[in-house]
């Protein structure tokens, strides 16, 4: 389950019983950006790289997925309208903050992020809860036949980013009872998300956070 809390972030229930975990979804009024200090991001390029931050702070390279078990560490992925997707291994303390767009879905970026901290942090898939934050939905993501043809799909059609996500997930090994969606469209909520599909050049971006509390 997915509420918003006073500081206008949407977090999941289910994240938040993990006593060492800093997690969240950011809205337009959120300004998670001064809450760290010590706040990792990526230059997101749409792919299926994935880089360990390894207790860095800043803008770390190009990529799509970000992993950290550095107690202290907030690493965070930017959206405004592709899928923002936080892993959490309370077993060894790990975290990855992931970005897909539907360029990045095609290319397995979900799935790609799991074996990654597979091979980093030696996760089983199975320990994993996977977050997926808000994102534009079905409902308005309508595509041309060139990219809804990456999707299965004939024509001009309505592609479902999440869904797909989560079908990568489970293809990894995360349990269906541990992925949590919020299920919230950021073009259908003008009021709390930025969504390029709906304000173009003028749209900003969305902060989506994991980290560990410092011991």
């Amino acid at each position: 389950m997915f509420y918003c809390d006073s500081r206008h972030i949407y977090r999941s229930t289910e994240l938040d019983a993990i006593p060492w975990l800093i997690h969240g979804f950011g809205t337009r009024r959120s300004g998670i950006p001064a809450l760290f200090e010590n706040l990792a991001t990526l230059k997101q390029a749409h792919s299926d790289s994935c880089i360990s931050a390894d207790g860095r702070s800043g803008v770390l390279g190009r990529g799509d997925a970000l992993l950290e078990d550095a107690p202290g560490a907030v690493i965070a992925v930017k959206t405004a309208d592709c899928v923002p997707i936080l892993l959490v291994d309370a077993r060894h303390r790990a975290v990855a903050a992931v970005h897909a767009g539907w360029r990045g879905t095609v290319a397995r970026i979900a799935l790609r992020a799991v074996q990654a901290m597979s091979r980093r942090f030696s996760t089983d898939p199975r320990d994993l809860d996977a977050a997926i934050g808000p994102a534009i939905g079905a409902c308005c993501y309508q595509v041309g036949p060139e990219v809804a043809a990456q999707f299965g799909l004939e024509g001009r059609a309505h592609v479902d980013l999440v869904a797909a996500n989560r079908a990568q997930l489970l293809e990894s090994g995360v349990t269906a009872e541990r992925i949590y969606a919020s299920n919230l469209c950021t073009m259908c909520r003008p009021e709390d998300f930025h969504s390029f599909r709906r304000d173009r050049q003028a749209a900003g971006r969305l902060y989506s956070f994991a980290g560990i509390v410092a011991r």
